[in-house]
């Protein structure tokens, strides 16, 4: 073989290689173009879902147990606060906490929540956190089962 002959295969060896990185270079490209994209959106969507996550700061966890409902034999009766008690008020007895300290009750069996104001003293029944009244009990769907577990939260001022 003689040395021209060498060369010229050589050159198209060599424009055969280049012609193949220009192939995988182009299908590497469309590769890292949906790859960018494909993590532009996921950075996008984690940044949205950390934004909804900021809601709950407004309440601190204060106790768990059973709530109960009163009505109907108390309304328009004075409360332990002085105030007449209204069953269709989102009102509630606490044992405890201050009058006119807002709180948050979740019923625990739906995740259904509600906030009521404390305007009175009980329950007075072994095992139970709080008495809410008729229409809080209503907001968290309670009525029917009249004793449920719970969760007690403080609403931050």
């Amino acid at each position: 073989m003689s040395k021209i002959s060498k060369e010229i295969r050589l050159m198209n060896i060599f424009n055969n290689f280049v012609d193949i990185l220009i192939i995988l270079n182009k299908i590497l490209m469309k590769k890292l173009l949906k790859l960018s994209l494909i993590f532009t959106l996921l950075y996008f969507m984690s940044c949205s879902v950390a934004k909804e996550k900021k809601a709950s700061p407004n309440y601190v966890f204060y106790q768990k147990g059973k709530a109960s409902w009163y009505g109907p034999g108390f309304n328009g009766k004075k409360t332990a606060s002085g105030e007449i008690f209204n069953m269709n008020k989102l009102t509630a007895a606490h044992r405890t906490l201050d009058f006119g300290t807002l709180v948050r009750v979740t019923n625990l069996n739906n995740k259904k929540s509600v906030i009521v104001r404390i305007n009175d003293r009980g329950p007075f029944k072994k095992g139970r956190v709080i008495d809410l009244s008729k229409k809080a009990a209503l907001a968290i769907d309670m009525i029917k089962d009249g004793v449920i577990p719970v969760k007690v939260e403080l609403v931050k001022k």
